[in-house]
């Protein structure tokens, strides 16, 4: 299993995911709004590899790439939510 978090994205929508030969192992979705915010509307990861961080590490990447790209997060999804309760350091790129 591949532990790379790849990355695409179009005008609109975009994910974060990890993939192994079966396909994608975990991802994170997320809508791009005009005013420089990217909804986290969903995370998923295959139920028999929950609970490894997987998610977690696609949440990292994803406040990473906000701070790199000047764009603000709102946590919709009820992870991204918890995530951003969880780690503080993450509240620069939160949408207020």
């Amino acid at each position: 299993m591949s532990k790379e978090i790849k990355h695409k994205e179009n005008d609109t929508r975009g994910m974060f995911y990890m993939e192994d030969e079966k396909g994608i192992i975990s991802e994170l979705t997320y809508t791009k709004q005009k005013n420089g915010v990217l909804v986290i509307d969903h995370t998923e990861t295959r139920t028999e590899l929950e609970g490894n961080g997987l998610a977690s590490s696609l949440m990292k990447r994803s406040v990473e790439y906000a701070r790199d790209n000047n764009y603000k997060i709102d946590p919709l999804c009820p992870f991204a939510e918890v995530q951003f309760d969880e780690h503080k350091e993450y509240r620069d790129v939160l949408a207020t």
